[in-house]
């Protein structure tokens, strides 16, 4: 058995390995040695993730997949979240997250199969509904925010995100010394359209 821990931000900005020492610190409580991590900045409302879905082809049958919370591991639909959950199921992998104490006694290895199965059971429950409680904390914060942007343009005071110059000049700088803008993408670590903005702000 092999533990595989996950860290996820949602953006570039945010420190994907900040919850680092407390997986560490649960998997000793626990006896147990992280094999492996694996870091991402990406979205938990999408299914395009790399690093997730190399961690879940390197896994074997009874690994574990650690996660700080569910919502780390899903802020998906429904629809999304059931594929995810049935590549999970497929490949024998445990789930488990430092705020889903039923998941804690997926650890060990000892069990019996009838309680291995219920504690299975109970803990596919309850990672169903808390990935449907981020969901829905994910969606009410994306209407929160449209409706606050709507009201500062109706009041003339949304101006949206400031220009990150700092970002653009090396964009700019990269562009001058003969880089490919899929080079400056990979490197920099920014989508087409910021490349060419930064290119537009010249």
């Amino acid at each position: 058995m092999f533990v595989r821990a996950y860290l996820r931000a949602s953006t570039k900005e945010q420190d994907a390995s900040r919850a680092r020492a407390d997986l560490e610190e649960f998997a000793e409580k626990q006896g147990l040695t992280i094999a492996s991590y694996y870091v991402e900045n990406e979205s938990g409302a999408s299914l395009k993730r790399p690093e997730l879905f190399r961690l879940l082809s390197d896994c074997q049958k009874g690994d574990i997949l650690l996660v700080e919370q569910v919502d780390r591991l899903s802020r998906l639909n429904a629809s999304d979240w059931d594929y995810l959950r049935q590549e999970i199921s497929n490949r024998g992998v445990r789930v488990v997250a430092l705020d889903l104490p039923t998941s804690h006694m997926l650890t060990n290895e000892n069990d019996d199969e009838m309680t291995t199965r219920m504690m299975g059971a109970i803990n596919g429950m309850m990672l169903d509904m808390l990935a449907a409680i981020a969901r829905k904390d994910f969606t009410d914060r994306r209407r929160r925010q449209a409706q606050g942007i709507a009201k500062a343009k109706a009041k003339g005071k949304y101006r949206g995100r400031p220009v990150d110059r700092e970002r653009h000049q090396n964009i700019r700088d990269m562009i001058d010394k003969g880089h490919s803008w899929t080079e400056i993408g990979r490197f920099i670590g920014v989508s087409r359209s910021t490349i060419a903005r930064a290119v537009k702000g010249a």
